[in-house]
């Protein structure tokens, strides 16, 4: 049984990996520069809030 649960478990690792690098070579470079940005924005925001107190 702890077989077939690490066999599952690695099934479902590579399938996320693959689904990951599938994803990442299918986006343009501008949409993944996009994604890159977005927790920095979203501190600045953070930041923006906590001046506005």
């Amino acid at each position: 049984m702890t077989w077939f649960v690490f066999a599952g478990d690695m099934l479902v690792m590579l399938f996320i990996t693959v689904l990951a690098v599938w994803l990442f070579w299918r986006s343009s470079d501008e949409a993944i520069a996009a994604t890159a940005r977005i927790p920095l924005e979203d501190e600045g925001e953070a930041q923006d809030d906590d001046a506005s107190r």
